[in-house]
């Protein structure tokens, strides 16, 4: 098994260069030490320059919005899957020390019509090919981390917001479903359509769905691969609100300042249920490996299919 702790720099394999879009205007001289410290951050840090995920801090709503922006396909790429990795560390290391300044996270997606589609199926076909079991699994627990950074909300006091302006499926659900808070317009599908290459979502859907809805409907779910309305998924219980397409982003921010003055007591309900029903990334991981074997298990018309669909991702853009 991959040694995979949580927040390691020396794991990453990429390079963090000093960016910023902090406004170079003159400080105002009454903004607290704290503030300072943290626009003092943010201002070297690369949080607000990361190539597929847009970034931007809201003082009045203690707010950090993230929106993916994938250059291709709307889906987890390896660079998305950096950034994203980068965008967790970087809002840890600039708010982790600065009291409670940052209270809500928020991930959403500029892509019309899509959250994200999972997995870089493409990429899954090609490793199945060659008999590449170690870039699968590498892939596999570093969405896995990413999963297990979500669900244990970056460990800050901060609520963490999914914003589904578009569908959700496969891998693009899972990291949704990690959030403890989910917004969703009314037009957003969402789904585990792996079975239909034979295949099982493996980076945490059955941990997820097991805790939020029971093991039985988590299976259910799974195995059918069928695709759900928002609707549907408020009324199981996973999406937290529902909304009209294109009142997304406005309806976030109310809810933001609906819960804001009560932010304390929202983070400790959520801590609570952690703990009541703990999900680890030991779980996530041995759970991958097994992902990682079965995908080497495919048929050629199984990898046929795999194909098709990453087709169709592709004739999104």
């Amino acid at each position: 098994m991959i040694d995979s702790g949580r927040f390691n720099p020396a794991r990453d394999d990429f390079d963090m260069a000093s960016a910023t879009s902090i406004s170079d205007g003159v400080e105002p001289i009454s903004i607290s030490a704290t503030e300072r410290d943290a626009t003092s951050l943010m201002r070297q840090s690369s949080l607000f320059d990361l190539g597929q995920i847009d970034v931007r801090w809201d003082d009045e709503l203690s707010t950090l919005w993230a929106f993916m922006t994938p250059n291709h396909r709307p889906n987890s790429n390896m660079g998305l899957i950096r950034d994203t990795m980068a965008w967790q560390r970087e809002s840890r290391r600039v708010f982790g020390d600065q009291g409670n300044l940052l209270k809500f996270m928020v991930l959403g997606s500029r892509f019309p019509g899509v959250f994200n589609l999972g997995g870089d199926l493409e990429m899954f076909a090609e490793c199945i090919q060659r008999r590449d079991r170690e870039t699968l699994l590498r892939y596999g627990v570093a969405c896995c981390e990413i999963v297990d950074r979500i669900w244990h909300c970056n460990d800050m006091n901060t609520i963490n917001i999914g914003l589904a302006q578009g569908d959700a499926l496969g891998g693009g659900l899972e990291a949704l479903m990690c959030f403890d808070v989910i917004i969703a317009e009314r037009q957003a599908r969402f789904g585990l359509p792996e079975i239909l290459f034979g295949l099982f979502p493996g980076m945490g859907a059955y941990s997820i769905l097991s805790r939020r809805v029971g093991p039985v409907m988590a299976r259910q779910m799974i195995a059918e691969g069928r695709i759900y309305t928002a609707d549907e998924m408020y009324d199981m219980g996973i999406v937290s609100l529902v909304v009209d397409e294109g009142e997304g982003e406005a309806a976030t921010a109310a809810w933001i300042k609906d819960h804001l003055s009560r932010h304390a007591g929202y983070v400790g309900i959520n801590r609570a249920g952690r703990r009541v029903n703990p999900m680890t990334l030991a779980e996530l991981t041995d759970i991958v490996e097994t992902w990682t074997d079965t995908a080497l298990c495919l048929s050629d018309r199984d990898l046929r299919m795999m194909r098709r669909l990453a087709s169709a991702q592709t004739r999104l853009r």
